[in-house]
């Protein structure tokens, strides 16, 4: 019962990317700043208080490098003011096999909901981090970038990135703790189809983001059409089960799921992290302008 994606079209039109850019990625925390915060500053960036130096990164403004201190050491380093803001966007999308499959399909669907998070932080001035996990790809994540030039990087990095991979989601996101510990918001998108899901948010929670847990499921999961003998073959483990769809069958199966959503709702609420089920037969502009704004994800 494999079902996997057709090509792909290109992600935005001009018209939709316009609409993106009235939207902003909320964060809790204030944030000391590495960067103006032009579109989250009460004042609006206007100190000019000298705080302290941190290393140069790509898609840092030039304008703030400290020369001087390049001529002493040689190494790029950009100055921090105290009134400033910036935060880290982190995009973890999940790239494992099971979330190819679905009409629409589960990764494209994540991989453009992470495009359109992506893009509105890159305009917001937010450094953005985007990785797929789940996947044993070298190339399975884009560096720390930000700014609008970007954005060629971030969609070219989304078009290329495959589902497929067998990595768990304890595995990734352990290594994903260890190399981009930044405080800031942080959106998971997965159909959770893991089982050591508990042990990765987890982890997460552990630390400084302010998690956001996008639980993708396509129609087809949510209410499965089935009848008769069916052989169904586990996407990522490859084990096969036979079994006979009856009443009784997708009864007991619509009422795990709901059981299934309630404990990862519970077990979410309890850590902080904001769980929000979706179905990917809701359109993305309803998602964006309306579903996560009504979330504070975003303004």
């Amino acid at each position: 019962m494999e079902q996997r994606s057709s090509a792909r079209s290109p992600l935005f039109d001009s018209k939709f990317l316009a609409q993106l850019e009235r939207l902003a990625i909320l964060s809790r925390q204030t944030l000391a700043g590495q960067m103006q915060g032009e579109r989250r500053s009460p004042k609006r960036g206007q100190s000019v208080e000298f705080s302290d130096f941190r290393p140069y990164a790509l898609g840092d403004d030039f304008r703030r490098i400290d020369w001087n201190a390049f001529a002493r050491l040689e190494k790029f380093f950009i100055k921090l003011f105290v009134e400033e803001e910036d935060i880290t966007v982190h995009l973890l999308i999940d790239s494992s096999s099971s979330m190819d499959w679905g009409t629409p399909n589960k990764h494209e669907y994540a991989l453009k909901t992470a495009a359109a998070l992506g893009y509105i932080a890159l305009v917001g001035l937010d450094r953005l981090t985007v990785t797929g996990i789940g996947t044993a790809n070298k190339n399975g994540s884009l560096a720390p970038t930000r700014g609008k030039r970007q954005t060629f990087s971030l969609f070219n990095f989304l078009e290329n990135l495959k589902a497929g991979g067998e990595v768990s989601l304890l595995q990734s996101v352990t290594k994903y703790r260890g190399t981009a510990p930044q405080p800031g918001p942080l959106v998971l998108i997965s159909d959770l189809y893991d089982p050591t899901w508990k042990q990765a948010l987890s982890l997460l929670a552990s630390g400084k983001y302010e998690i956001t847990v996008l639980h993708i499921l396509s129609p087809e999961e949510l209410n499965p059409d089935f009848s008769g003998d069916l052989k169904l073959l586990d996407s990522e483990s490859n084990a096969e089960v036979e079994i006979t769809a009856d009443f009784d069958l997708l009864h007991r199966y619509k009422e795990n799921l709901v059981n299934w959503q309630t404990e990862l709702d519970q077990f979410c609420t309890r850590r902080e992290i904001r769980y929000i089920p979706l179905d990917t037969s809701i359109p993305l502009q309803e998602l964006l302008f309306n579903l996560l704004r009504r979330q504070s994800v975003l303004k």
